[in-house]
């Protein structure tokens, strides 16, 4: 359970460094977007320890993810709009509200009915919103323009499949890609750098649909190849210099000579 005196300490120590007279000269000049960038860092670590199955590390990076909210609350309490009070209860009604078979008389039959319903309720409150705002709905409301790339076209995606506009299977996304690889290759050689961008970002939504469609979380799948060519270009690294050479002074069929090698001791 949490331990609420904890909770109120750390409050307190926020509401510290953000005084005015006697808080710390950092944090007392700090936005919502200056703060931002470090909270998207601090999602991502714990992302990272979980990968890792680090627990010492989750609890260290949970905090500071749990540090970012309190930060944001209290620039908000600030400014008259909202308090941290007012984010935990707001979050909580929203989870009694999107699980009304668990707090109320709903009965859902297994994982899959839970998700379909959960959709439904997510989908029940955007198009709440977009009547309120005045705005037409749109199957792709509430998908955040702040997310990282990979993730949003892969929601972006899902969501336009929830309506029926997707492949039907795995061979005409690949013919896609083929064909996206050709644009690039034509603009490659023409040499217009904002169609070389443009025919790149449409090869890069391909792979991530690819991704979606054969169950692969494309952000983790290219999380893994990074880790992957890290490890292996510094065993490069380490080979070139068991034999006195340098990434710098080897040649590049050099390097990929003990590329090979690397490789080949990782099976």
């Amino acid at each position: 359970m949490t331990d609420a005196p904890d909770l109120a300490r750390l409050l307190a120590i926020m509401a510290r460094l953000r005084d005015p007279e006697r808080g710390c000269p950092w944090d007392r000049v700090q936005s919502f977007a200056t703060i931002a960038p470090y909270t998207i860092e601090e999602a991502y670590e714990v992302a990272e320890a979980c990968e890792r199955g680090d627990a010492a590390a989750l609890k260290d990076e949970l905090g500071d993810l749990l540090f970012q909210v309190v930060f944001h609350a209290r620039m908000a309490e600030e400014a008259g709009l909202f308090g941290f009070n007012d984010v935990a209860r707001a979050i909580a009604d929203k989870m009694l509200r999107r699980h009304p078979h668990v707090f109320g008389d709903a009965v859902i039959a297994d994982e899959a009915a839970q998700t379909a319903a959960w959709e439904e309720h997510k989908a029940a409150e955007r198009r709440g919103k977009a009547a309120a705002a005045g705005a037409a709905p749109s199957a792709l409301d509430g998908v955040g323009p702040a997310l990282p790339a990979l993730a949003r076209a892969e929601k972006l995606q899902r969501r336009a499949a929830r309506v029926g506009f997707d492949w039907p299977d795995l061979p005409p996304i690949l013919d896609k890609i083929v064909e996206e690889i050709g644009e690039v290759r034509e603009a490659l050689a023409g040499g217009d750098a904002a169609r070389i961008a443009d025919e790149v970002g449409d090869l890069l939504f391909a792979v991530v649909n690819l991704a979606r469609r054969a169950e692969t979380d494309a952000e983790q799948a290219l999380r893994g190849a990074c880790r992957k060519f890290e490890r292996r270009f510094r065993r490069v690294e380490a080979l070139l210099a068991a034999s006195g050479r340098s990434p710098e002074t080897a040649s590049l069929d050099e390097m990929e000579a003990e590329w090979q090698k690397a490789k080949a001791q990782e099976r």
